[in-house]
Order: C-alpha cells, then structure tokens, then sequence
C-alpha cells in the first residue's frame, strides 16, 4: 500500500475512534463507575449514577456525545523510529479531528486566542495538541487521545514547592486544588498528580497520569502508597457524584514522577470528569491495530 493510501487508511480510523470515545466511555471507567455507584448509600447519590448510565445508554443509541463539553482533543503519542507514517501524524490528527468534528457531531472549542474567533473545526494554532515520546528500533505506534473539557482538565495547577515542604506540601497542594474546584469538575474524579523538578515536566505527568488505566498504581512504592493516601483524603472530603455528597469523590489518584533538582518540588494536579473520554489505540506497521481502551469498539 503506497503512503497516500496508508495515511488515508490512519486518519480514517482516528476520526472514527474520536467520534466513539466521545459517546461511549474506557471500560475500565464504565466499570469503575459501576463499582461506585453500588457503594454509596444515599438515595440521591444512587440516582446520580443511574442518571450517568442512562446517559451512556442514550448516547450509544442516539450516536451522540455523551457530554456536550467535548473538549479540546490532546494526544499522547509514542511513536517508533521505524513506523511509517512518524513524519505524517501531527498532520492526519488535525485532519482526524476535522472529520470527527463533523462526524459525531463535537462541539467547536478551538478559539484563536487574541483573534478571538472560533475556528469552527475544533483545530487552530497549536490545537489538537499532540505529546511525543519516539521509541528506537520500532515499528509501532501508540496513541491515547483525550478530550479536556473546561470544567475538569483545563482548569489544572502547577507551582513549585521549596524543599522544606516536604512530601506534606504535595499533600496540601493537591488537597487545596482539590477542595477549590474539584467540586465544578464533576465528580467522581480521576486525580493526575505529577511531581518532577519545575512546573512545565510536574504539569505534563499530571496530564500523562490521566492515561493510565484505572486500577494500576505507580510502580515506585512509595508514590503508590500516596495514591492511596490522597484517594482516601479526597474521598473524606465529601464531594461524591456531581458534587451532590457522597461517600466517594474519586475515582482514583495516580501519580507520575520524575528526578528533581534537590532545592525545588514541581507538583501539578490535572483531573478528568466522572465522562473521562479518553481511548487507546496501537497501530502496527501495515496501520493494523489494537484498541485497548473499548474491547468491544467497532469503527
């Protein structure tokens, strides 16, 4: 197959994984929903969740996106030196989200910022935004896409902390962003916490900490201990679904780390929604591919 068609053939699919994961939520979210929703105990809590699955089961059947924020679209790509479409994908994203835009229908949020117009194509300068990581000697290609909608992702903190803070400041931090507007962020939440040496790489692992399925805690044990600890400390808080009480406002809390510089701690807190529209694809290098975030997706 020569590149043009090659290139057809990955936009097309990305266009219709786009399209999909804006109506039907991860498995590992719709099960994690499912577990939440049979723990609480207050009848309006349980009414919330029901609420939540009849919107799924409406957005299936009425092929439409299952919130109307469907957000500015943002990939994270792991690409391998050998793939070969490496020196395409920025351009056939764009091209992707165009056509989900028209497909789904997605609503149109990429405004030119100081033009102040909106684009109509959910594209525009520096949108979709696309993360690299290259991987030498592979022909593989993975691609988690995720829709950050204004009310939950975008509205994300970073600063950095002095030295003296400790592990406690981190602590604080996330609890201080998460009691001043997890509350707008529909809940129950999945909390991305990134802790590296400034506030740019913390920002970045705070977003990357969205990716991970649900239910894998960080592979360093200390950092998966505080997962925990933060889970616990958010859920005590309050919120639960909606911000309407409960006994569980998170869905979980997963932390990415890197190395610091020894007089400063980056900390950064990223959150996705309780309709945390996120899929993961891997392509091989004949564009055959995988999707592991919706075992039973058919585009």
């Amino acid at each position: 197959m020569d590149k043009e068609k090659l290139v057809e053939k990955m936009t097309d699919t990305m266009a219709k994984l786009i399209d999909y994961s804006g109506k039907i939520l991860p498995d590992d979210v719709y099960q994690k929903l499912e577990e939440l929703g049979s723990k609480e105990e207050s009848s309006l809590a349980k009414t919330i969740y029901q609420t939540m699955f009849e919107n799924q089961k409406l957005a299936k059947e009425l092929s439409r996106p299952c919130c109307q924020d469907t957000g500015v679209l943002q990939f994270f790509v792991k690409c391998g030196t050998n793939f070969p479409l490496i020196g395409e994908i920025e351009s056939l994203l764009k091209e992707a989200v165009i056509r989900a835009t028209k497909q789904a229908p997605l609503r149109h949020n990429s405004v030119e910022t100081f033009d102040e117009y909106n684009t109509g194509k959910n594209v525009g300068k520096g949108t979709p935004t696309v993360f690299w990581e290259i991987i030498p000697n592979s022909d593989k290609c993975e691609i988690d896409s995720y829709m950050a909608g204004g009310g939950c992702t975008l509205p994300g903190k970073a600063m950095v902390l002095m030295p003296g803070a400790g592990y406690e400041g981190v602590t604080r931090f996330v609890l201080d962003v998460m009691t001043s507007y997890g509350l707008n962020a529909c809940p129950p939440l999945l909390v991305g916490v990134g802790v590296a040496t400034s506030v740019e790489t913390a920002a970045l692992l705070s977003k990357k900490a969205l990716m991970r399925p649900l239910g894998e805690h960080s592979s360093n044990e200390r950092a998966a201990y505080m997962e925990k600890l933060l889970e616990d400390g958010i859920n005590s808080i309050g919120l639960g679904p909606q911000g309407m009480s409960g006994k569980y406002s998170v869905m979980g809390v997963h932390i990415e780390n890197t190395a610091r510089h020894p007089s400063a701690i980056g900390v950064a807190v990223n959150v996705g929604c309780w309709s945390h529209r996120k899929a993961h694809i891997i392509f091989d290098s004949e564009l055959n591919y995988t999707i592991t975030s919706h075992k039973e997706a058919k585009i």
